[in-house]
């Protein structure tokens, strides 16, 4: 039976829609079936903020295989859009995060699920919370709709 996983994506350099619109469409092709998409959201940059705003989105997707396949997917469609990591946090044409996969709690080499600081980054939680209000947060035990109010109210949220 296919796992629901749900992954943010951005791109802050070059045109931002072509390069998710490129992305969903090489997801498709490589097996990952896209359920739901949320909007596209512009933000500030986070961490790094000399750099051009992103267009932010985040979908609902199966997959068949395990989390690290799906990770190694995703690392191989940003490659193969010319993604080049010159600084930590820094501009890229494309992103392709996985912040959950089904109820899996993964601490290895390669990948931490749930995505460490996403209860944290309103640029994952606001469109995630779109499509996908109710899914649950495996570590915490809140859902996306909650941790989005409660970083809304923290004031953090752009």
């Amino acid at each position: 039976m296919p796992a629901i996983a749900y992954i943010a994506l951005g791109s802050n350099l070059g045109d931002r829609e072509k390069n998710l619109k490129t992305a969903f469409a090489l997801m498709q092709e490589r097996g990952i079936r896209i359920r739901r998409v949320s909007s596209f959201y512009r933000t500030a940059p986070y961490g790094v903020t000399d750099q051009p705003d992103f267009l932010n989105a985040a979908c609902e997707a199966e997959w068949d295989g395990d989390p690290e396949s799906l990770l190694h997917t995703l690392l191989r469609i940003e490659l193969d859009m010319g993604r080049e990591r010159k600084r930590h946090w820094g501009e890229r044409n494309i992103d392709l995060d996985l912040i959950l996969f089904g109820d899996a709690v993964i601490h290895s080499r390669d990948l931490t699920l749930p995505h460490p600081d996403m209860a944290n980054r309103s640029f994952v939680l606001e469109p995630l919370a779109e499509i996908a209000p109710r899914a649950v947060h495996p570590v915490l035990h809140r859902t996306i709709g909650e941790l989005w109010e409660a970083l809304k109210n923290r004031g953090d949220a752009d």
